[in-house]
């Protein structure tokens, strides 16, 4: 018998937080079928929205961190999970019974320590695309998590610490360098699963102009560490736009 629990940080997400949560119940039933447990929780990330209620009509256990900020609301929502692995997935994505499939050989091969997905997005736009294909591939191939779908072993995410609160954005990758350590310590695999990518939102193309993303990204080059540990510069995630 494994538990699996289901993380989904949440901050102002009423539009898109119902479907999430359904598709996400429905392709847990993959779990269901091999006698597995589950469980949902939401942490709703200082939301002024109807996100709680959302989460609660959908019957998830909905959990509170004040601070806004998607690692801390990552690690009080692993807080309070009570499963052997952890599936972390961002309340914009959905992931597919094939997905949870996938999840479930890695789990039962006894190999697996954490791992990953690639991405599929739920829009289309050239450039967005091709940013994703070339994520897709250098994930793959540096084994480095996208943050909208993670997996990882209960006991090795508190050997390490969970997610980083020093980072607004960019924790996933930090994340990843440490399970990569820890990987080769037990000589368990970090994989990346890609036969059935997870869809998430592209919405940031249709709320932030061109101008805006690449004024991130100059300041994230610029000077990685002020970027990627204030709230204010990383706006694109955290000023409420949804």
């Amino acid at each position: 018998m494994v538990k699996i629990s289901i993380v989904v940080p949440a901050f102002n997400e009423e539009r898109l937080l119902g479907a999430s949560l359904a598709q996400i119940k429905s392709a847990a039933g993959t779990f269901a079928k091999i006698g597995w447990e589950t469980e949902l929780v939401v942490c709703d990330n200082n939301s002024t929205d109807r996100t709680a209620e959302i989460a609660l009509a959908a019957g998830a256990t909905v959990v509170f961190e004040p601070i806004n900020q998607i690692a801390r609301a990552r690690n009080r929502g692993a807080s309070a999970a009570t499963g052997d692995w952890l599936v972390f997935v961002d309340a914009d994505s959905q992931p597919s019974p094939g997905l949870f499939a996938d999840v479930a050989e890695q789990i039962c091969s006894a190999k697996c320590l954490a791992g990953g997905v690639t991405i599929r997005l739920d829009e289309r736009y050239f450039v967005a695309g091709l940013i994703t294909g070339v994520w897709n591939f250098t994930s793959r191939w540096r084994r480095l998590l996208a943050g909208s779908f993670i997996f990882c072993e209960t006991l090795a995410f508190r050997r390490i610490g969970g997610f980083s609160n020093e980072l607004f954005v960019a924790e996933e990758l930090e994340l990843s360098q440490r399970l990569k350590k820890l990987s080769k310590e037990t000589g368990r695999q970090i994989v990346i699963l890609h036969r059935h990518p997870i869809v998430t939102s592209a919405r940031k193309m249709r709320l932030y102009t061109a101008r805006e993303h690449l004024w991130f990204l100059f300041r994230a080059i610029l000077n990685p560490r002020r970027a990627m540990g204030s709230r204010d510069m990383a706006h694109l995630w955290y000023d409420g736009r949804r």
